[in-house]
C-alpha cells in the first residue's frame, strides 16, 4: 500500500454542514446559533483562556524573572570541545559554527576552562575565563580577545 492508494472507507466521511443557505437547507435563519445571546453574535463566545469566571491558569501561575530584548546572549564553549576539533590550529567563532559547536553564527562566545588542551591552538573568542586562558597558554597557544563590547 502506498500513499496514493489511500482513500477513506465508504460512508466514513460526512458532508460539511452548510449553514446560512436558506430555510430549505434545514440550517437557515439563525444558522444553528439559536436566538440572540452571546453565542449568536458574530465573534461571540469566550476566549481560549477563559475558565468560567475563575482566575485563569496563566494569571494564577507565579511569574519570575525578566529577559530584556536588548540583552546580549552568550554562548559557552569549553576547552574540552575545542580540543576535540580536528584540523587547523586557528579556532574562531566561524570555525566553531561550522563544526557544530555553536548553533547560531554571530553570537558572543566565552571560553571556559573545563577539560584539558593537548595541542597549541590560537583561539579567538569574545571572552575567556582565567583558567581557560591559562590552559591555552600552558599548551603553547594564544588566546585572542575579539574586540567589542564584552
Amino acid at each position: 500500500m502506498r500513499l496514493h492508494n489511500l482513500k477513506p472507507t465508504a460512508n466514513s466521511r460526512h458532508r460539511p454542514k452548510r449553514i446560512g443557505r436558506g430555510p430549505g437547507s434545514g440550517h437557515g435563519k439563525t444558522s444553528t446559533k439559536g436566538h440572540k445571546g452571546q453565542l449568536a453574535r458574530s465573534g461571540g463566545g469566550k476566549g481560549p483562556g477563559f475558565e468560567g469566571g475563575q482566575q485563569p491558569l496563566i494569571r494564577r501561575a507565579p511569574k519570575r524573572g525578566f529577559r530584556g530584548v536588548a540583552t546580549e546572549r552568550w554562548t559557552i564553549v569549553s576547552i574540552e570541545r575545542i580540543n576535540a576539533l580536528e584540523g587547523d590550529a586557528q579556532i574562531n567563532p566561524e570555525r566553531l559554527h561550522q563544526a557544530g559547536v555553536v548553533k547560531r553564527n554571530g553570537v558572543k562566545i566565552k571560553v571556559l576552562g573545563d577539560g584539558e588542551l593537548s595541542r597549541a591552538l590560537t583561539v579567538s573568542a569574545h571572552a575567556f575565563s582565567a583558567s581557560a586562558k591559562a590552559k591555552i597558554e600552558a599548551a603553547g597557544g594564544t588566546a585572542q580577545v575579539i574586540p567589542g563590547k564584552a
